[in-house]
């Protein structure tokens, strides 16, 4: 299943409401879990980004979907990079070098 990391920063609205933020963070996951994917690990973060969470999601339809219900919350903006495990990574330059 593909991996997504989503870096977010609270909006506004985040942080008017940021007292709710564990459970939106639980609602999240049951979104996720609902679209057939897995929220993998979800980090607090110091710096540009307020959060970052790694996702399992079935595909990129699925993963659209719930940012786009994320954005729509008005809580977070999310910026989404599909991501690529060391045996993928390994794969894809493999090919690379056989194309040369």
């Amino acid at each position: 299943m593909p991996y997504y990391i989503s870096l977010m920063r609270l909006t506004q609205k985040g942080l008017d409401e940021l007292g709710n933020s564990p459970e939106r963070g639980r609602i999240s996951k049951e979104r996720v879990e609902a679209l057939g994917g897995r929220s993998v690990c979800l980090y607090a973060t110091m710096g540009p980004y307020d959060f970052v969470q790694v996702f399992e999601m079935p595909d990129e339809t699925s993963m659209m979907q719930y940012v786009m219900t994320a954005r729509r919350d008005g809580h977070v903006e999310p910026l989404i990079l599909p991501a690529f495990d060391a045996s993928e990574w390994a794969s894809i330059v493999e090919e690379l070098k056989l194309k040369k």
